[in-house]
């Protein structure tokens, strides 16, 4: 859609995205049962990040000590705080240890980050009244929600690759979660175009991905996305003016600016696609791309381990996306730098036979074994494996993984086409996740909590029903 003279002509795409976060009404039942799950295994995984100070440091009130009334509770913290400052401490949490959900295409990105927004705002909604003596807000509330927020970012991701012009995926969290928070806060079509706009304006760099400047606010930079989304559906809601032609405008729209003039686009229609198909991630943390790699490595440890010595080379072959951004050589400087190379996972897979989020910390980094496996890697391309990455039908996420000995022997090619965690393999999955909140949950709570919120979590019925803020008191720990 090119720019037009009238001013009060809003942008397609900004139109569409509005019209279906405030009219659409989810009732797929397949993506409501995946949003139960969505939701707890994004709790579960903002409860094991409680375990990491460098997550835990960036937590709590702008101004220590402060407590908000009908403020939003923090997973594994007793903090109550300003929706939007909460939005970003569950963003954060969520996202820190790289173990959340996941939706891969031209771009890709991770939208349980969503949740971060959509419980903070639930929550505060939900006290607030229930000091009113009103209706409290249910959890399938925050479901339905959690439905529209993926399909916006997710659909979003299909056809148009931000972080080929230099941008960061979380815009795209940034956009869904303003949406749908403006929406929660009570907001119209117009409301939502104003704030959605705004949304746009919003475009990061996404330096800190990627060598020499790889780092920590990979891991708060949805959390950071949130906070903002949170404003921009408040002042909206306060009747801030929006950009009409934000994306379009010559010269300086986004599109000009940042795509050379080229369109962004919706592939689809916005349904519920992207829920259907979420990608988990299952038995342990490591960027998407490189799961199946993994896996591979997983087969091949009994017959590898106590033959280290005798490798002469191992070859990963991927897609072309784990090529472009998780291929790394050279030095690996922190956790952040570790879990996006998809040779230090597939070392420790192959060493260990298993993978934790605390095989990214120094101490496990520090053994020399992991770096000479390294060594020995040589990445190549299977055309076939991008193909079938970028099928709408498929979206598979394959990695072969071969080991080749000094003597001429070698192992088989372990080829794995699919992750646990994707839609093909849910059933499979779906015990595996439970087992993955109930380790996760235990770190922070005890185990009474846990088994109460693991038999919630089962019941979809009960679990829609409840309110968000007894749901959210159930994860608080400390005192106050």
């Amino acid at each position: 859609m090119s720019a037009s003279s009238d001013l009060n002509t809003v942008d397609r795409v900004i139109a569409e995205i509005a019209d279906y976060a405030v009219n659409y009404e989810p009732t797929s039942e397949l993506a409501l049962d995946t949003a139960r799950l969505c939701l707890m295994d994004s709790i579960g995984c903002a409860l094991l990040a409680m375990d990491y100070p460098a997550c835990t440091k960036l937590l709590g009130p702008e101004a220590e000590g402060t407590n908000v009334p009908n403020g939003s509770r923090v997973p594994g913290t007793q903090f109550q705080l300003d929706p939007a400052k909460a939005a970003f401490d569950i963003g954060a949490a969520i996202r820190w240890l790289d173990f959340n959900d996941t939706w891969l295409a031209a771009e890709w990105g991770h939208p349980s980050d969503n949740f971060g927004a959509i419980l903070a705002i639930a929550d505060h909604l939900s006290r607030k009244s229930r000091s009113d003596s009103a209706r409290q807000i249910d959890v399938s509330n925050v479901l339905k929600f959690s439905i529209k927020a993926y399909e916006i970012q997710g659909v979003l991701a299909l056809q148009n690759s931000f972080n080929r012009v230099g941008i960061d995926h979380v815009l795209l969290v940034k956009i869904a979660s303003t949406a749908v928070a403006t929406v929660m806060l009570g907001g119209d079509v117009k409301q939502v175009e104003n704030a959605v706009s705004n949304a746009w304006l919003d475009a990061t760099l996404r330096t800190y991905r990627h060598a020499p400047n790889t780092g920590s606010r990979k891991s708060w930079a949805a959390g950071d996305a949130l906070a903002r989304a949170v404003r921009f559906g408040m002042n909206a809601m306060k009747g801030e003016m929006g950009y009409p032609s934000a994306l379009t405008a010559p010269v300086w729209g986004f599109q000009d600016v940042w795509f050379k003039g080229e369109e962004i686009t919706l592939e689809r229609k916005l349904d519920a696609y992207v829920m259907e198909n979420i990608l988990f991630k299952v038995s342990f943390p490591a960027e998407f791309h490189a799961q199946t790699a993994v896996e591979a490595a997983f087969q091949l440890h009994d017959e590898v381990a106590h033959r280290l010595d005798d490798i002469d080379e191992i070859t990963i072959t991927s897609q072309e996306s784990a090529l472009r951004i998780i291929d790394k050589t050279g030095p690996l400087t922190n956790p952040a730098d570790r879990d996006h190379c998809i040779q230090y996972m597939t070392a420790i897979g192959l060493l260990k036979g298993v993978l934790t989020a605390d095989d990214y910390e120094d101490e496990s980094a520090a053994d020399p074994r992991v770096d000479r496996l390294r060594d020995k890697m040589v990445m190549k391309h299977d055309q076939r494996f991008t193909d079938e990455y970028l099928d709408a039908d498929k979206r598979s996420i394959a990695n072969a993984v071969q080991v080749l000995f000094i003597d001429g022997s070698e192992t088989e090619k372990v080829t794995v086409e699919y992750p646990v965690g994707h839609r093909s393999r849910r059933e499979e999955a779906k015990p595996l996740l439970l087992d993955k909140f109930r380790a996760n949950a235990g770190r922070q709570l005890d185990d009474q909590r846990v088994e109460k919120l693991i038999d919630l979590f089962s019941d979809q019925a009960v679990l829609e029903a409840m309110a968000v803020d007894d749901l959210m008191d159930l994860l608080v720990t400390g005192s106050e």
